[in-house]
């Protein structure tokens, strides 16, 4: 047992398996095994300057500290939550003062770089462009975005995975063997806490130590599904609410939808409420689905999400997600269309190119005797009064702009039945002789 009265603090577990070389590193197979490009990097001989792209917990930091072993290099690390401009020049007089002392070169390592400025960016770029650093930067959002191009274009990027179930298995089965010895999980507490890791090995980590100390707390060795839901802390899985994480499980709702795939699009949907995702902000997209994906093949549908989301309103959590929950069930098996969605693009696109052209005299309106001299509303033919209620042969548009056909109604749901009524009136028209 730990003394209890010790000042030495316990080394984290996360921090005592962080891996030593880069064979102990467990997932990034895709970079690291090989003939891969990382352990290409690593074999060349030579550090380069690089962006390590993914979500937390996926061995960003490791790998920074890993190259500067590999090559002997000194290492400095700063995290851009808390530093700046004054920040960096230390780093580099320290990388200088490396250099010239010590004939060691320096791997700069910058955490969460997406949190420098563009300012504080700038500044790094005369010493990566010297080679006095190589530059290491880590983030969890897209360096398309967040990373100024004149540093993206100096650095490789390369993009790291959450880690499989398989890989935080073999993270457990590394955590048991040389810090964890003589504990034991069932297969469903292991299935819960890896469910709750979400891909991230160092909440993994995080949760096996939590277990261990509840676990001799309780006096017991094994640990089942019953002692992981009544002692352990398990909070929401990782869900990040304004980055790449989020769009892309926004996108994946939207293509499942558009997809007619009910089941694909209650799963992304449950994810983001599970992670805690805005039902505002989803039943807003979730309008915008119905408009853009089914329009008037089922305008049932339109009904549908916007009763769906004034129902969250009235209700709130959880009730309300419910209505937002049957509302993406039925975009999903709802008839499907764009023809509405790209006329209105293609009439978008011609007014803003085009010039500004005069309404048509006979459509403008004659509410004044001058108005009315002038030939305003001359000749204009009330529908309501024409065979069908149709003026067939009339137009609507200004001069000089041939009939542009930007509707053009799907073979499906609603939008059948418009498509054959667009076609008789067209067939108006041509005996009308317009056409």
């Amino acid at each position: 047992m730990a003394d209890l009265f010790s000042t030495e603090p316990r080394q984290p577990l996360a921090e005592a398996l962080r891996p030593k070389t880069l064979d102990e590193v467990i997932g990034q197979g895709h970079l690291l095994g090989e003939g891969k490009p990382l352990r290409l990097a690593f074999q060349a001989g030579k550090p380069h300057s690089m962006i390590l792209w993914g979500p937390p917990g996926v061995g960003k930091t490791t790998l920074a500290r890993l190259t500067a072993n590999a090559f002997d290099s000194a290492f400095i690390a700063l995290s851009a939550v808390f530093a700046g401009v004054k920040d960096i020049r230390a780093a580099m007089e320290q990388a200088q003062q490396n250099l010239d002392q010590f004939g060691r070169h320096t791997i700069l390592f910058v955490d969460e770089i997406h949190r420098f400025n563009k300012a504080q960016q700038d500044a790094l770029l005369p010493f990566v462009e010297s080679g006095l650093v190589t530059f290491i930067g880590a983030t969890t959002e897209n360096p398309s975005f967040e990373v100024n191009s004149a540093l993206l274009s100096r650095a490789q990027v390369y993009v790291l995975k959450s880690l499989t179930d398989a890989e935080m298995r073999q993270l457990l089965e590394k955590a048991r063997s040389s810090a964890l010895p003589g504990l034991s999980f069932d297969d469903v507490a292991i299935d819960t806490l890896v469910g709750f890791a979400d891909g991230d090995a160092r909440r993994f980590l995080n949760l096996l130590e939590q277990a261990d100390t509840a676990a001799r707390s309780a006096r017991i060795t094994h640990i089942d599904a019953k002692f992981v839901e009544n002692a352990m802390t398990l909070n929401a899985r990782r869900f990040d609410k304004g980055g790449d994480n989020f769009y892309d499980q926004i996108s994946a709702l939207h293509k499942s939808v558009r997809g007619s795939h009910p089941d694909a699009a209650l799963y992304w949907f449950c994810r983001m409420i599970d992670g805690g995702a805005d039902p505002r902000y989803l039943a807003r997209r979730i309008v915008r689905m119905a408009w853009e994906d089914i329009g008037l093949a089922d305008p049932r549908a339109l009904t549908i999400v916007n009763d769906a989301a004034e129902t969250y309103e009235r209700l709130g959590s959880p009730e309300g997600e419910l209505a937002l929950g049957q509302a993406v069930v039925y975009l999903a098996i709802a008839a499907k269309s764009n023809a509405g969605y790209n006329a209105f693009n293609a009439a978008m696109a011609f007014v803003k190119k085009d010039k500004s052209r005069e309404v048509p005299v006979h459509l403008r309106n004659a509410p004044t005797k001058l108005m009315k001299e002038l030939g305003y509303g001359h000749e204009y033919r009330y529908a309501h009064d024409e065979p069908n209620a149709y003026a067939a042969g009339e137009t609507y548009l200004p001069d000089g702009i041939p009939e542009p056909r930007w509707y053009k109604p799907v073979p499906r749901g609603v939008e059948s039945k418009i498509a054959e009524k667009l076609a008789w009136l067209r067939e108006l028209d041509r005996q009308a002789g317009r056409e």
